[in-house]
């Protein structure tokens, strides 16, 4: 794990986390990982908290039910999403940066959009919800000491590295900002 943590001037840390090596992660993950620019996670995932904020804040109520495609999520469905995708994702870090090696299951997306009941909850709810969720997360990613990024687990019968699933959150985010962006709007 050469190379792994980097010194950063005027990092309050000290520290800023390399991107993960492909062994890191399942290959599906490739996708998420490679959207996040080299550097530092935790500036990029706080980043996205303003500007993901910014662009959501500037959809009204009736632009939130829009769906690029029938059979598609809306982007209340999205957010939604972006909110339990976090959720799991930081679980996972928190379990295997604390050395917990219990194998954790996978999750179904769909099931969870279908059941989130998000196209009835209010816009302006399920963008709080989003800010709440990242700032959970960030926190989390803050405190953690360097031995603790480099732990791997099993999760969804695929072992993920710490740093592995702050790159994955983060380029999960973009990603699906990128779609409402592009197919949505």
């Amino acid at each position: 794990m050469a190379g792994f943590l980097r010194a950063v001037p005027g990092d309050n840390s000290g520290m800023t986390i390399a991107p993960p090596e492909s062994s890191e992660y399942a290959p599906y993950y490739g996708k998420y990982v490679s959207l996040v620019p080299g550097g530092d996670v935790l500036k990029t995932l706080a980043g996205q908290v303003e500007e993901t904020l910014a662009f959501l804040r500037g959809l009204s109520e009736s632009q939130s039910l829009a769906r690029y495609q029938a059979g598609k999520w809306s982007i209340k469905e999205v957010a939604g999403h972006l909110s339990d995708t976090e959720r799991v994702f930081g679980y996972r870090a928190l379990r295997f940066a604390r050395n917990d090696s219990t194998a954790l299951s996978g999750f179904e997306q769909d099931d969870y959009v279908v059941q989130g009941g998000f196209d009835a909850c209010p816009w302006g709810e399920l963008i709080g919800e989003f800010e709440a969720v990242r700032r959970a997360t960030l926190q989390l990613f803050r405190h953690l000491g360097p031995e603790a990024w480099q732990r791997r687990g099993v999760a969804n019968n695929n072992e993920v590295s710490v740093r592995a699933l702050a790159y994955i959150i983060a380029g999960h985010e973009r990603h699906h900002v990128g779609i409402v962006r592009e197919r949505y709007l």
